[in-house]
């Protein structure tokens, strides 16, 4: 994938951020111009078809043109077996998505990756902020946010899509 597939001079979005772990999925979202970004809620994994039915609710209720995913990268910036897996989860993502905007012939919601390294310590120090709050809706949709931030600041300083995306044409 090359790391400069799309103009960051994207139109304003609402945009769903992504914190995918073997657990738990958090989510967050943010406004149309990308200024406010709050924690939605985390998703404690079921199975993969309840996990993506659920996202996919989410995505249409929120109404969001593109999901960001936290990718697990090493801490010195390489690949591993985790950052694969995630990889794969967000194809599997984008094809649930597809499938379900269908009906409604809109264009596929693409997926772009975006680092997330040290995402959780970040998200622990925004919950100190409301420990009521982050206690009910968990520390991986704070994580999320903290993805979705860094997102939505690198885009606004004209940094590029550094770890790629995937978007799936119409059927």
């Amino acid at each position: 994938m090359s790391s400069e597939q799309v103009s960051v001079s994207n139109p304003p979005a609402k945009l769903i951020a992504l914190d995918a772990g073997l657990a738990r999925i958090g989510v967050a979202t943010c406004d149309p111009l990308g200024i406010s970004v709050r924690p939605l809620v985390t998703i404690h994994r079921r199975s993969r078809q309840e996990d993506f039915d659920r996202l996919v609710a989410i995505v249409a209720e929120e109404e969001a043109e593109a999901v960001i995913c936290g990718l697990p990268l090493s801490m010195d910036g390489s690949e591993s077996e985790q950052t694969k897996m995630t990889r794969t989860w967000a194809l599997r993502l984008v094809r649930a998505l597809r499938t379900a905007r269908k009906e409604s012939l809109q264009t596929p919601l693409p997926v772009i990756f975006w680092d997330e390294r040290l995402s959780s310590f970040a998200a622990q120090e925004l919950m100190a902020d409301d420990p009521k709050r982050a206690q009910a809706i968990g520390e991986d949709a704070y994580a999320a946010a903290v993805i979705l931030r860094s997102y939505l600041d690198a885009r606004k300083r004209g940094e590029g899509e550094r770890w790629g995306r995937i978007e799936l044409p119409k059927k």
